[in-house]
């Protein structure tokens, strides 16, 4: 391979259209598409007592009003449990509008259908909904104090407890080691929750011809969303079509499926026989979509001297809001991505994920680890503040060393397989770090600190996700996978790939996502998961295409094919430049014609050569075309992992607090495109900022959520987030072909304990709660704690 891509800063391609007014958007499309819209609880939990629609049905353009009870069998049941677990014993999720009981502001209760939006909101502001309000339960202590239920059938609000204790390594469990440990802490951790806002919300827009179904949809997860449409419709899966266009930011929101919106539209475009299309404008994104990150930890732990854990034992109080569609991954995730790059001594963690009358809560960037990376870093802080020991040199002290790798710790992860990481290098990533920020040379002075955080994520779960290649006649190589793309640089990672594979400038090639006419079978973009599991499939589906073409291209050179190389997109024998044929010519040869279309195509026709008689035009086994589909299935998770450091400053009159720097050593294996991966971390530094400093999800003892807009929902503005510093280690994945581990979630994921490490350098004052507003400072300052 001499056209060599992969590894090199290329340009982002899909920028220029994007940036230019040029995408493609759910809402850019159905013009003339009849407009939904709902009626959803005002109340965090209430009886539905009556729907009165009455005063709604003079108003000029409603087409139709459905309340649960107009809606078939099939489609009224409550929405699918996407992963069960064998500890989520009482799952629970919504239907797709509410029948009896309204579990969470926002929560729909009438679809409306009009001639255009405002016809439909029109509607909706007269229909008449008399609720019987009842006690909410807000908050996870409120949850597990189990006096009022959210679902009259879930005792003490718990949905799943799950437990997991991995001894030490002298076989005594966490709770033995701890009180026979030279020292101990035992503390109590606060995350609250946030949420993903991505610059476009959800929607829907759905077609049908009285056969066949295409619905469009801002998701992470098209070719799921048609499965869940075909099973709930009814609807032949063949017949069914989904398609991701241009998808403005997911952050894991969006692999939630099917929302209840994309079960409702497409039911009401069969069911009226017209073009339907749902836009979610942002307060409904804020109380109808999901939440993240809420819960409280409290946490046992022994260590010895030199600051080595003995054992760690964490509870864990997860408010998972009034439904679990998404089963129970983000606790699990939390529970188990807690360990980070450390040998922790015997553990044992305990979560209790709880029902509250609140948004429900799905994965957001991160997907938990946030909250186990706060926990275990603020652990080791707390050790190290203890001990009197550099924070840094007790991280040290209980790093996985190199040669431990493959590290068994011991746990069972979200894909339900073991977790074992694969490759790393924590004592050389933490000496990069300290270079980089220049830990050692730090000069303190009263409101300015330094922070230090270590992560390890598992990237790349499967099952699986498919490549599908094909090179034309004219040279294009045209490239499909069935995961979706939001924004992360998949058209350019991708091309990088398949032109590096091919052998073949990246100019020629062509890549399309999320579009289940394309590539049917697929997983979704979630998990950073994207480049490990596609971009492999796409590779290997790039090496059955060439070797074919080197195959074709022998027969008509007479050469052999150990002889041929691909350069530039020209197939020619190895020395010998001269003889030679552009691909494009290998793959008229390889699709033998009856019928010429032109020049180039009359070359593959029944009398354009000689052709051995006594042999089909397709070889047994081979199919016409120079196009090669191949799957990926990963046997386990990849495991980056990464070590940021900030410095701060505090003002001492108004507690504001400014990020001054802060650095960034990541290892996520070989690196497909360096500067796709930096663009990755700073965009994640920036939601982790807003997670550690500005956004948070504040309900009221009603449940009502009070600052549902952007008026009173704070994020950082680019005058907020700092400079991010990055340097690369690569460890490469010995799991994959590629050698690659994933890069999506690496920036969000340790900011929270990052500040928090910084802040109380500065401060002197433990924070043991995120997100920290100046407020909160001042009062800490104040209380003198």
């Amino acid at each position: 391979m001499t056209t060599k891509l992969f590894g090199e800063p290329v340009q982002r391609r899909e920028d220029h259209r994007l940036l230019t007014g040029g995408g493609r958007y759910v809402d850019d499309l159905g013009r003339d598409a009849l407009a939904a819209a709902f009626v959803r609880s005002p109340h965090a939990h209430a009886r539905i007592r009556d729907i009165d629609v009455t005063a709604a049905l003079d108003v000029e353009g409603l087409v139709a009003i459905y309340t649960w009870d107009d809606l078939p069998e099939r489609v009224g049941r409550p929405l699918p449990l996407l992963i069960p677990h064998p500890a989520l014993t009482h799952g629970r999720t919504a239907l797709p509008l509410a029948r009896d009981v309204v579990r969470h502001v926002g929560e729909p209760v009438v679809m409306v259908v009009a001639t255009d939006r405002y016809a439909a909101e029109d509607v909706c502001a007269r229909i008449e909904v008399d609720y019987e309000p009842l006690k909410p339960v807000v908050g996870p202590e409120q949850a597990v104090s189990g006096v009022h239920l959210v679902h009259d059938d879930v005792p003490g609000n718990v949905g799943a407890h799950l437990v997991q204790e991995v001894p030490g390594p002298d076989g005594r469990g966490a709770r033995e080691a701890i009180e026979t440990a030279p020292h101990t802490l035992s503390f109590r951790l606060d995350i609250e929750r946030s949420a993903a806002t991505p610059l476009e919300g959800r929607g829907v827009y759905a077609r049908w011809d009285g056969r066949d179904l295409r619905v469009y949809s801002s998701t992470q997860t098209s070719t799921s969303v048609r499965m869940a449409v075909s099973a709930v419709l009814g609807v032949p899966l063949p017949q069914v079509e989904v398609i991701a266009p241009d998808v403005g930011g997911g952050f894991g929101v969006k692999i939630v499926h099917p929302w209840p919106e994309e079960i409702l539209v497409p039911w009401a475009a069969m069911t009226l026989g017209r073009e339907v299309k749902w836009t979610e404008d942002r307060r409904e994104h804020f109380v109808a979509s999901a939440h993240e990150r809420g819960q409280v930890q409290h946490v046992r732990v022994g260590f010895d001297d030199d600051g080595r854990l003995l054992g760690l034992d964490v509870t864990i109080l997860h408010d998972h809001g009034a439904y679990t569609p998404y089963g129970i991954i983000v606790p699990i995730v939390t529970s188990t991505q807690l360990l980070g790059p450390y040998k922790v001594g015997a553990y044992r963690v305990e979560f209790s994920s709880l029902y509250t009358n609140t948004v429900q809560v799905t994965p957001y960037r991160g997907a938990g680890r946030p909250q186990g990376v706060f926990c275990m870093e603020r652990t080791m802080d707390k050790i190290a503040r203890r001990l009197g020991k550099d924070r840094a040199e007790v991280r040290a002290a209980n790093f996985i060393q190199p040669e431990d790798f493959p590290y068994d710790q011991g746990m069972t992860f979200q894909d339900g397989r073991p977790l074992i990481y694969d490759s790393g290098d924590y004592p050389r990533m933490l000496r990069m770090l300290k270079e980089l920020i220049g830990w050692d040379d730090f000069e303190r002075a009263p409101g300015r600190g330094i922070g230090i955080g270590c992560y390890v994520e598992g990237t790349g779960p499967g099952p699986y996700e498919g490549g599908h290649v094909q090179i034309t006649s004219d040279g294009q190589v045209h490239v499909s996978t069935g995961l979706t793309s939001q924004g992360q640089g998949h058209e350019t990672a991708f091309a990088q790939i398949a032109a590096t594979e091919l052998g073949v400038p990246i100019e020629r090639v062509s890549v399309v996502t999320g579009d289940t006419r394309r590539l049917g079978y697929a997983v979704g973009t979630f998990a950073s998961r994207a480049a490990v599991v596609s971009g492999n499939a796409i590779a290997l589906a790039c090496r059955k295409v060439r070797e074919k073409a080197l195959r074709v291209a022998a027969d008509a050179l007479e050469a052999d094919p150990a002889d041929l190389e691909i350069t530039e997109g020209v197939v020619h024998v190895a020395g010998a430049p001269q003889a030679s044929m552009p691909l494009s010519t290998v793959a008229v040869l390889a699709n033998p014609l009856r019928y010429a279309f032109d020049e180039e195509t009359a070359r593959a026709t029944q009398f354009a050569g000689a052709a051995d008689p006594n042999r089909p035009p397709v070889a047994e086994g081979d199919e016409p075309g120079l196009e090669g589909r191949e799957f990926y299935s990963p046997i386990r998770c990849t495991f980056a992992a990464g070590m940021h450091a900030a410095i701060v400053e505090t003002d001492p009159d108004t507690a504001e607090i400014r990020i001054v720097r802060y650095a960034v050593v990541h290892d996520c294996g070989n690196l497909i495109n360096p500067m796709i991966v930096e663009g990755q971390i700073h965009g994640g530094v920036a939601q982790g900022v807003g997670g550690a400093l500005y956004e948070r999800m504040v309900y009221d003892e009603h449940g009502q959520l009070v600052n549902a807009s952007f008026m009173d929902f704070l994020m950082p503005y680019a005058t907020e987030v700092p400079h991010v510093e990055t340097a690369h280690l690569q460890t490469p994945s010995p799991l994959n072909p590629l050698g690659i581990k994933g890069a999506g979630e690496a920036g969000v994921i340790p900011v929270s304990a990052v500040v928090a490490s910084a802040l109380e350098d500065a401060e002197g004052i433990p924070i043991d709660r995120m997100p920290i507003s100046p407020s909160e400072l001042f009062h800490l300052r104040t209380s003198g704690r």
